[in-house]
């Protein structure tokens, strides 16, 4: 049985504590939260720190789910004592930071859809793709924008915190430097520092195209999907409600709860060879947060009196 140490008992924690309940091998030995609000399992050991955590717990798996900036210390502190690590993207908002450490090596990035069906095959090895399109369309109201949510400094934007799992798994499928880059940010609402709407055009060195459409002000039902159109005509829709159907039925598709478990025993596993090729390792992360960077660094800016205006 392998022991659990969970870092960060709030809204993201939770969904890991209940994925981390039902894990055949797991159990979760300890929190470190100075104030979780999940639901803990009963007589479950609470740590305000999660350096007193590891040394008191020496667990096997870290599961950091907190805010950016504060995962990426835990993360690396926690692989620092010899665990496997799960980190909850986006980890931190500076590609800077992931500077290679040692460590490092053990740190995994919480993509749980990237473990969806067929998704492993096409990782494994990737068809000659010629552009990917990244579809995010949900709903997030003033409530979902509290605490460290409400400031870009502590949360990032759009592409940081939603559309984040089908643009680094498209990312992955494309690799290659970013020659140009063609974006529009709509800040219309107003009820944060992050915007409602991002859509953008990446143009790599290859000459293939990453077209990203992520809209978090959609009346419909939420959806979060990537298309990949293949050199040969044909096309793969990775599809879901969060990529979860991955290339299967999205009838079929599994729970959350069930990527996660088959997420979290992949970690265990990933010094085994060769890893899990649905496993991110944080070193890839690094790309991913350059190219966040480039759209909003050169994206247009479109403001509520603009809207007005015109």
């Amino acid at each position: 049985m392998s022991r659990v140490l969970l870092v960060g008992a709030g809204e993201v924690g939770a969904k890991h504590l209940a994925a981390l309940t039902g894990a055949d091998g797991l159990t979760v030995a300890g929190v470190a939260d100075p104030c979780p609000r999940a639901a803990l399992p009963p007589d479950t050991p609470v740590f305000a720190s999660w350096r007193a955590a590891l040394t008191a717990l020496n667990p096997q798996l870290v599961v950091v789910a907190a805010p950016p900036g504060i995962a990426l210390v835990a993360a690396r502190d926690a692989a620092a004592t010899g665990a496997a690590v799960l980190v909850e993207k986006p980890t931190t908002l500076d590609p800077a930071d992931l500077v290679p450490q040692a460590g490092d090596e053990r740190v995994f990035v919480g993509f749980q859809p990237h473990f969806a069906p067929g998704l492993n095959m096409l990782l494994a090895q990737p068809p000659a793709i010629e552009r990917a399109e990244v579809v995010l369309a949900v709903r997030r109201d003033p409530g979902y924008f509290r605490d460290w949510r409400r400031t870009y400094a502590t949360a990032g934007g759009v592409l940081h915190q939603q559309a984040i799992h089908g643009l680094a798994l498209a990312l992955r499928l494309l690799p290659g430097t970013v020659e140009t880059v063609d974006a529009e940010v709509a800040h219309l609402r107003g009820l944060a520092e992050s915007e409602d709407r991002v859509t953008a055009d990446i143009t790599l060195a290859s000459g293939r195209t990453i077209h990203i459409d992520a809209y978090i002000d959609h009346p419909g039902p939420p959806r979060h999907e990537l298309l990949l159109r293949l050199a040969d005509g044909q096309h793969l829709s990775v599809r879901g409600r969060n990529l979860e159907a991955g290339l299967g039925e999205i009838a079929a598709a599994p729970t959350h709860e069930q990527l996660r478990r088959r997420m979290y025993a992949a970690v265990l596993d990933a010094a085994q060879e060769p890893a899990h090729p649905c496993l991110f390792p944080i070193s890839a992360l690094r790309r991913t947060l350059e190219v966040i960077d480039r759209v909003y660094r050169d994206a247009r800016r479109i403001r509520a009196a603009d809207a007005v205006a015109a």
